[in-house]
């Protein structure tokens, strides 16, 4: 039986989608749009509007997927940044244009839009059902540390004939490698110019680079990282770069695959033509990741290319990232099991968010020799250059209060007080809505990825 929270406008829903427990609001378009953090057990960050509107990425604003602005643009950009779907439907010998989550053809057709959030935060599902042409469409986001940020598309028949449907789905207004927060608000037009996005055919994943550093001197220097997007679950489909062509969809007009695109805002859309059987589904993913360098774009293309269980490695990879999120959690006892389950998810969000503000002791307060070294490295570097020999006659895991010890012990007052100033902190990070200026992670984050890889104190790879 679903619990329901009643509101003035909408209600809320617990419902269970799959193995996820999620929070649905019906007819949420009903509502203001408002803003969202969704959240991961890594280093990615995600804003998104109620309407659709986005930014993304990893670590700070200066590795974004999306552009990073204030929540009022990122709301207001739902027609030109993130996700995009067009439908033509053939029903009745009449090809009918449907366009999910946009105002472009309000009042043309029956539907309804609810919006799903997980309970623990870290996924969101947007859902159009469109009544007159008996068809729900889906997509869904959520993250992976090893692969990126993971949109997940449906489309279902809900009616009890076979429809045959053409579409364009997929991303735009991607963000090259290598812009920062603030050239892209002072400058987005100077950027566009610089901007190329190419498409590996035999794999189908799509580079997002600059042609070259944008930088103010008289000087080369050359881009040799970009942003990339690749997709599963569609057989041959058409692949776009940019949102140029879209247009031309809407007027029933064909649309010609793009191999290399210049100067223009980068997007990532596949087209084909589907026949879906009635109460039939069919669903692909769309996985976008930031800061790559050329051989990683080609380890990732040959797996693209060879690998058979694709779909499963990232969707096993989301789930482990879904039991790390609550295990940090539960660390600071998040959990509580009450008769109001919808209070058991506030104390479960209010503890996620204290935590991601200031981190959680890992272990019992055991220090990682690694870890306490690169903050020495960070925190002064004359010390840390002096202190080497005693750096390295440390354990390579020692307890806090040993290291209290042998501060007390040495003779030097610098490094004294930075042990004691020291905290072994891990998963604190920036959250909240992008109005305000971006805050770097503390000096001492850490952060458990897959369990060989660690994002050190700076939040690097």
């Amino acid at each position: 039986m679903e619990k329901i929270l009643a509101t003035s406008i909408a209600p809320i829903t617990q419902v269970k989608i799959g193995n996820d427990h999620y929070f649905k609001i019906s007819n949420s378009d009903s509502l203001r749009p408002f803003f969202m953090s969704v959240v991961s057990d890594s280093n990615h960050w995600m804003f998104i509007s109620s309407n659709g509107g986005l930014s993304a990425g990893r670590k700070d604003s200066e590795n974004a997927l999306f552009p990073y602005y204030t929540d009022d643009k990122i709301t207001e950009s739902v027609e030109t940044t993130g996700s995009k779907t067009i439908f033509r439907v053939d029903t009745d010998n009449v090809s009918k244009i449907w366009e999910p989550f946009s105002d472009r053809y309000e009042g043309m057709c029956e539907i309804q839009r609810n919006l799903y959030k997980s309970i623990y935060g870290n996924k969101i599902l947007f859902e159009e059902i469109n009544h007159d042409l008996n068809l729900t469409y889906r997509y869904h986001w959520s993250s992976s540390n090893l692969f990126g940020f993971v949109r997940t598309s449906s489309l279902t028949n809900n009616s009890k004939e076979t429809v045959s449907v053409e579409f364009v789905d997929g991303i735009q207004n991607i963000v090259p490698y290598g812009v920062g927060s603030a050239i892209q608000n002072q400058s987005s037009n100077l950027v566009d110019a610089y901007k190329r996005s190419e498409l590996v055919k035999d794999s189908g994943l799509g580079i997002y680079a600059l042609s070259a550093i944008i930088v103010d001197k008289a000087e080369p220097s050359e881009a040799l990282k970009a942003n990339v997007v690749w997709s599963i679950g569609l057989d041959n489909p058409k692949y776009l770069l940019s949102s140029r062509q879209l247009k031309k969809f809407r007027s029933k007009r064909n649309i010609e695959e793009e191999l290399d695109v210049k100067a223009e805002k980068g997007a990532y859309f596949l087209s084909t033509r589907l026949e879906l059987e009635p109460d039939a589904k069919k669903q692909w993913k769309i996985i976008a990741d930031v800061n790559k360098d050329h051989s990683t774009i080609v380890e990732l293309s040959e797996l693209i290319k060879h690998e058979e269980k694709l779909s499963q490695k990232v969707e096993a990879n989301i789930d482990l990232g879904t039991t790390k999120l609550i295990e940090l959690n539960a660390t600071a006892d998040a959990f509580q099991l009450t008769a109001d389950s919808f209070r058991d998810s506030r104390h479960f969000s209010n503890v996620l968010f204290n935590i991601m503000r200031g981190g959680i002791f890992d272990n019992n307060y055991q220090i990682e020799k690694w870890d306490f070294t690169n903050y020495l490295a960070n925190a002064n570097r004359e010390v840390f250059e002096s202190s080497k020999e005693w750096i390295n006659q440390l354990p390579d895991v020692f307890s806090l209060s040993h290291l209290k010890d042998l501060a007390n012990k040495t003779s030097s007052s610098n490094l004294k007080r930075l042990c004691l100033e020291y905290m072994p902190l891990k998963f604190s990070r920036r959250h909240g809505d992008p109005s305000r200026p971006w805050n770097k992670f503390l000096i001492n984050t850490r952060s458990e990825v897959d369990g060989s890889k660690i994002l050190d104190y700076e939040g690097n790879w």
